[in-house]
């Protein structure tokens, strides 16, 4: 097994290799869930997950990768004038969506670990301020374990399908409590476990780019949210995305399913899942 800054550097390379190609086809490392995947089109996974055709459409032509497992900002509920963070952000897919929803007032800032998703966001911007007449998005390099961002700034913080990533996800949520105002909220979607896999699916390598070796069980991702003093914790499985990539034989999911004992399913271990929770008003002095 690599060691977690080995793991890290090939995340980082093989996400590099996406946003240079903007395609997995030659990156067999990206393919499946949380990646580009030659097995559905990006616009047909993103509707399945909860994007509408509208929302497809207005978004610059690259910005949708296919690396989406939900729709954050439907479980936002974002109000005109909010600052919100995207962890992980890519090529600003959702937080081209998730601009005009916090208005000319607020302000959309996404974060990302691989210079070339971010210059690739960057490039994006001129388009969405065509589209929309506002310039209220940004986007800055940096780990989500140690996001270059104020404390206490956020009013709201979503992610999509990357929390699994980390080799240190309890310092994620620490993170996100420390940048998060009081009251401020959680919106994200990622991939969870239902139960433990084997040892032999966390030894694909592609797999940790997939987010499936790096997936937890939910009930650990409550604990940890809890434990960095997250409230009001809702988590809510979705059968969608992994139905989706099941359905169309992705090559990840099937080698995931080979692994599984007989008669068990992907779906059955691997789910995505809505999280939803608030960092408490009462926090204490240091808020």
């Amino acid at each position: 097994m690599k060691t977690n800054e080995e793991l890290r550097q090939q995340i980082r390379s093989d996400y590099a290799g996406i946003a240079d190609n903007n395609s997995s086809k030659d990156s067999n490392c990206c393919a499946g869930a949380c990646g580009v995947t030659e097995s559905i089109d990006a616009n047909e996974l993103a509707q399945k997950i909860g994007y509408s055709p509208e929302e497809l459409a207005a978004l610059p032509a690259d910005a949708n990768m296919g690396l989406s497992c939900g729709n954050p900002t439907i479980i936002a509920n974002l109000k005109q004038g909010e600052t919100i963070l995207d962890l992980g952000s890519g090529g600003g897919f959702d937080i081209f969506l998730a601009g005009p929803k916090v208005g000319n007032t607020g302000q959309a800032i996404g974060i990302d670990m691989t210079p070339q998703m971010i210059d690739k966001a960057r490039a994006n911007i001129d388009h969405y301020t065509k589209a929309t007449g506002l310039n209220n998005v940004e986007f800055r390099l940096g780990e989500i374990e140690h996001l270059p961002v104020a404390d206490h700034s956020v009013d709201v913080i979503i992610s999509n399908c990357v929390l699994n990533l980390s080799m240190d996800k309890q310092q994620v949520w620490n993170e996100i409590s420390r940048v998060l105002k009081p009251g401020g909220r959680v919106a994200i979607s990622d991939i969870a476990l239902l139960c433990e896999v084997p040892v032999e699916v966390k030894s694909i390598l592609e797999a940790w780019a997939g987010c499936v070796a790096g997936a937890i069980p939910i009930e650990e991702m409550r604990t940890q949210m809890t434990n960095a003093g997250m409230d009001n914790i809702t988590l809510t499985p979705k059968p969608h995305y992994v139905n989706a990539l099941t359905a169309a034989n992705d090559p990840l999911y099937a080698k995931v399913t080979a692994l599984l004992p007989d008669g068990q399913t992907a779906e059955q271990v691997i789910t995505s899942v809505d999280i939803q929770a608030q960092k408490p008003c009462n926090c204490g002095p240091n808020c």
